[in-house]
């Protein structure tokens, strides 16, 4: 009997993996070691022709089509006006002395007009993300990590909220919908809190850096990835820029 009720309640929860392993990340360095006065910043810049981008069609689903007034189209590429790249996975990848403590507060995606907000971000080993369905329509939410542990759940109800908890850094894991096809988001795991995602202007910034040498890698999910070594000095703010191309 107790067998039929662990099997039932584990069924309810969607446990059919095991518990992902307690991380085996750097050891955590002191806090006056962590944190410096040094900045790199810069832009994602796009050379060539932009791509046209594809239309969505979501009249498959009643509701996802209701949720939106006009044409939608495809956000694998984003340009802003003057040029620049959004939602490019900017973050440091070498040089970093430690592993630093995860947030308390979660990272958030968020199933919206049934589309991923945001389509690009980053997080830290030992950080919960909340997964949240904000649309009158099921969804499934379908992790395909390699470094972590996959998982696909489902959440049919508005309001429906699931955390979950990441023991490895990986860059990217990638997030997508099986019920909606055109559904899909990134999300970068690392050990520490120096990365950014470019916006207006294609900018990024990463601060508080310690004096030193880092690699830097820029990551975008259509042109791939670009790396730049920079070497900083203590109250340094240097600037780069990196350029994607069909």
């Amino acid at each position: 009997m107790r067998i039929v009720v662990a099997l039932a309640g584990c069924l309810m929860l969607g446990c059919g993996k095991p518990s992902e392993p307690a991380p085996t990340s750097a050891p955590v360095v002191p806090a006056a070691e962590q944190f410096g006065t040094s900045a790199i910043t810069g832009q994602a810049v796009f050379k060539g022709q932009a791509p046209k981008p594809a239309t969505i069609k979501m009249n498959a689903d009643p509701y996802c089509e209701s949720a939106h007034s006009g044409q939608v189209t495809g956000e694998e590429v984003l340009l802003n006006a003057d040029g620049t790249l959004r939602n490019v996975f900017v973050y440091v990848k070498q040089g970093l002395p430690g592993a630093y403590p995860a947030p308390k507060e979660p990272a958030v995606i968020d199933q919206n007009g049934c589309t991923y907000r945001p389509r690009v971000q980053g997080m830290q080993v030992g950080q919960p993300l909340l997964i949240r369905n904000s649309d009158d329509t099921l969804h499934n939410i379908h992790c395909l990590a390699e470094q972590n542990a996959a998982f696909n759940l489902g959440q049919p109800a508005r309001g429906m909220e699931s955390k979950k908890v990441f023991a490895r850094p990986e860059v990217m894991m990638r997030f997508k919908c099986d019920v909606h096809p055109w559904m899909s988001a990134y999300i970068g795991v690392l050990e520490h809190p120096f990365f950014a995602v470019t916006g207006d202007g294609g900018a990024f910034k990463l601060e508080k850096l310690p004096a030193g040498q880092y690699l830097i890698e820029a990551w975008h999910e259509k042109y791939g990835t670009q790396q730049q070594t920079v070497t900083v000095a203590k109250d340094e703010a240097k600037a780069i820029t990196f350029e994607f191309a069909p």
